[in-house]
């Protein structure tokens, strides 16, 4: 696990392939433009778990100062703060019922995307035999796996500013990508860790 001070001493290139604790707003001016290949990230919405996670207004605002590929997911119910130009839909299938996901992709291509997963709860991830770690917005692997392999290439490195449990690091590992992810949770940040240390993506 990074802290801010490590890589102030050893530079941001030392952290690749590595989970960095602390603010990704701190983590983010150490990191040059042009040196990340794809951002994958789901931060936290102005209308779910606002305080748990810290929401506050311009929280992804420094998205604007990376001109590499981004998807950021978002609420269907929150109009999302920044330029883009596609939204791609996850359909949250959820047993008999759906829902849906935007997934906002800026810096890119113009044609939009479905991807159909599961949401994950204790049940579901048992029946989709994939790791529950308790995150209340824990995304299905498959769905980032997916994205993963459309939008970038082996080696590549992604970036996940709010990784939370991990699973954007995992997907990008099994993939051959090279990742980068910073999570402002201790508890998480050890989650995330035991996951790449164990290379579980299924139970």
């Amino acid at each position: 696990m990074k802290t801010l001070q490590d890589i102030q001493k050893d530079g941001w290139e030392s952290g690749i392939n590595q989970v960095w604790h602390g603010d990704c707003l701190d983590f983010m001016k150490l990191i040059p433009d042009g040196s990340i290949n794809m951002i994958l990230t789901d931060p936290p919405y102005p209308d779910y778990y606002q305080e748990e996670y810290g929401y506050k207004d311009e929280i992804i605002e420094f998205l604007k100062n990376l001109s590499c590929r981004q998807f950021v997911f978002w609420s269907a119910k929150v109009e999302f703060p920044l330029d883009y130009t596609a939204i791609h839909i996850w359909n949250k299938q959820r047993g008999i019922g759906s829902e849906y996901e935007r997934i906002f992709e800026r810096n890119g291509n113009k044609n939009y995307k479905l991807f159909t997963a599961f949401s994950l709860d204790s049940y579901r991830a048992k029946i989709a035999r994939e790791v529950w770690t308790e995150h209340p917005s824990q995304k299905p692997i498959k769905l980032i796996q997916k994205i993963i392999n459309e939008f970038s290439k082996e080696n590549d490195i992604i970036l996940d500013p709010f990784l939370g449990s991990g699973t954007t690091a995992v997907a990008a590992k099994q993939l051959g990508r090279r990742f980068i992810g910073i999570e402002i949770s201790e508890r998480y940040c050890r989650i995330a860790e035991d996951r790449l240390r164990q290379g579980i993506l299924f139970q």
